[in-house]
């Protein structure tokens, strides 16, 4: 009842154009006036045209969006938006390789439902679709369809030449139309490549209230005629883009993400300045029609050993939760399942360097951070992907917007707290279908009565919430053997088993 309830406040208030000027309107008379005498909303008004309206300077758009989302009151934006640039583009029908391209039925309808939103042409929300389900191919059809001069925000170099390369493989536009504003080059084209770190870096001592003098790249956002924006991850928008954003909500804004979880909790940003959901694909869903790998997700539980554990005990804040994630009887479980899918693509993820580069000497494998350089990450990406390299270290650099749709095999050895947010995003990295199709296995290794299980236990609730069967198991079901029959008895352990086992420590996680 309390979701319906809220749910039914959408849309009671309204922003619409009147002319070159913009209007808060409400047929309940008393809800303007409610609305009205809440100071932080009253701030951004301007004066009462009449029982129903106020005037509201274009200006203040976005900022009265967001005051309206704290007052518990989100308004719909209907007041339109401002056309860019013109910038011929289409769909081909074959890829330069000549193999032939379609959408599939769930794309169109992604877009679609962006274009149908609010009856006004279309101009913003979010897109949900899990990793591996062509959110890419989405975006540029959305393009396709404004044919304008577009800004995409991407969250790495990396991610942006992936969109470059399906651009150029996708659509009729040429490699001198698109640019890239990065760290390394700043050129801007009529479709212009931009990272969300160059467009946030700070200029030193400059004021914070002054967000074109401290964040001088942000200016790119509005200082073109773009006509659509898209904020891929859009999970990840950092707030610097966030305060731009609500300068600039005559743009049209596409949002694309696997998850809406945000670990800062501003989902109402999202919300109020990139737009609502327009579109959310459940995973298993997908995963049924063989769009999307289907997976298995295993939970490793281990003890840790007597000094380690006294090391746990005497540790405080975040230390605690690091020497749990650091547990060494993890490398001998991740050797174990190394040697049992070493004829898959495995990619093995965590959170501490030191822990990562350990691993790496341990595998004789490579390792990617957010310290190596894109030249090299982008090798050893087209390595995995040639099948040249079977067994990749990452760090947490390849939780978002990384094409490697061969990997078949995460192992998670530590993470960030308890994120549901990077459980979508690591998952995610292993669901593209498989040209053999066949299923995929995600790996959590984690020390029991710790805080690493307390927060796996709160990553288990987006996976579990997309309806995926979560088995608990125990290190002991492991053969401690290296030869090549190495294979892992797996028990299920039941609900309440775990809830026994998991003891120690209770609390919110964070």
């Amino acid at each position: 009842m309390d979701i319906t309830d809220q749910c039914a406040r959408y849309g009671r208030l309204r922003i619409e154009a009147e002319g070159p000027e913009l209007r808060l309107r409400s047929e309940e008379v008393a809800l303007l006036e409610e609305i009205g005498r809440l100071r932080p909303v009253a701030a951004l008004l301007g004066e009462r045209l009449g029982p129903g309206e106020y005037r509201v300077h274009p200006f203040e758009r976005g900022r009265l969006k967001q005051a309206l989302i704290v007052a518990g009151w989100p308004a719909e934006d209907l007041a339109g938006y401002v056309d860019g640039a013109q910038l011929r583009m289409s769909l081909r029908d074959a890829t330069p390789d000549g193999r032939r391209f379609r959408l599939r039925g769930y794309q169109v309808a992604a877009a679609d439902s962006f274009w149908a939103a609010g009856g006004i042409g279309g101009g913003s929300g979010v897109l949900v679709l899990p990793c591996g389900a062509g959110k890419t191919l989405i975006g540029i059809d959305v393009m396709t369809r404004a044919s304008m001069h577009t800004l995409i925000l991407t969250t790495s170099i990396v991610a942006g030449r992936q969109w470059r390369d399906e651009l150029l493989a996708r659509t009729d536009l040429r490699a001198e139309q698109i640019g890239e504003y990065s760290g390394e080059r700043k050129s801007v084209r009529p479709v212009t490549l931009a990272t969300y770190q160059v467009l946030t870096h700070r200029r030193g001592g400059a004021p914070e209230d002054d967000i074109a003098e401290a964040y001088p790249h942000l200016t790119l956002m509005g200082a073109q005629e773009w006509g659509l924006i898209v904020y891929d991850e859009v999970h990840m928008l950092p707030a610097p883009v966030f305060r731009m954003t609500a300068e600039i909500q005559s743009k049209r804004r596409l949002g694309l993400t696997a998850t809406l979880i945000r670990e800062d909790g501003r989902e109402g940003d999202v919300f109020s300045l990139i737009g609502p959901k327009r579109y959310d694909a459940p995973w298993r869903d997908l995963e049924a029609q063989g769009w999307i790998a289907s997976a298995t997700c295993t939970e490793v539980r281990m003890e840790m050993s007597p000094d380690d554990r006294m090391a746990y005990a005497v540790s405080e804040g975040s230390d605690r939760y690091r020497v749990a994630a650091t547990n060494p009887r993890k490398l001998d479980v991740l050797r174990i399942l190394c040697t049992r899918h070493r004829g898959d693509r495995v990619l093995v993820i965590g959170q501490y360097i030191e822990q990562l580069r350990e691993i790496a000497g341990l595998l004789d494998a490579p390792l990617i951070t957010g310290k190596t350089a894109t030249r090299e990450r982008e090798k050893l990406y087209a390595r995995f992907r040639d099948g040249d390299l079977r067994l990749l270290i990452v760090s947490k650099v390849a939780n978002f917007a990384i094409d490697l749709p061969e990997a078949n095999v995460a192992i998670q050895v530590s993470g960030t707290f308890g994120s549901r947010q990077e459980e979508a995003q690591r998952l995610g990295r292993i669901l593209r279908p498989k040209a053999g199709g066949g299923p995929a296995s995600f790996y959590t290794l984690v020390s029991r009565e710790t805080k690493d299980q307390e927060y796996a236990s709160h990553r288990q609730l987006f996976l579990t919430e997309q309806g995926y069967r979560y088995l608990i198991v125990d290190e002991s079901e492991f053969v401690s053997s290296d030869g090549p029959e190495v294979r892992p008895r797996l028990r299920v352990i039941t609900t309440e088993e775990a809830e026994d086992q998991s003891g120690g420590e209770q609390g919110s996680g964070r």
